[in-house]
């Protein structure tokens, strides 16, 4: 008999799944809190600077993208923290702390259900 210990594998902690913002808009109209939870999507997205940070971290290579690889947007560090607050806050973004950095990425159901949400059926 080996005095090897064996390890047990853990499963990797999946990400709670993000919840679609909304129907399509053709669809039917949405109820009060559709709208509450798609404004602040929306609302979220209207600063320039998050709209870019979105940007930065969907388009990043891997889908993530750590916040040192996306702070240069011409805004003072804290007002980059604050912003991103804003972007997870909203539902837009997820983030994981890997030592000292935080990593970033936006949920593909996320950029979906948005798009969805502004698709028009014919």
């Amino acid at each position: 008999m080996s005095n090897v210990p064996v390890l047990t594998l853990l499963e990797p902690e999946v990400p709670e799944a993000v919840a679609p913002c909304c129907p399509p808009l053709t669809e039917r109209p949405l109820t009060a809190e559709e709208a509450q939870r798609t404004a602040r999507m929306f609302k979220a997205l209207g600063d320039p600077v998050r709209l870019r940070l979105f940007s930065l971290v969907a388009s990043h290579e891997g889908g993530e993208a750590c916040v040192c690889d996306i702070s240069d947007v011409g805004v003072s560090q804290p007002t980059v923290s604050h912003h991103l607050k804003k972007l997870k806050e909203a539902g837009l973004l997820t983030s994981e702390r890997r030592g000292t950095w935080v990593y970033y990425r936006v949920e593909p159901s996320v950029v979906a259900a948005m798009g969805q949400f502004l698709t028009r059926a014919d």
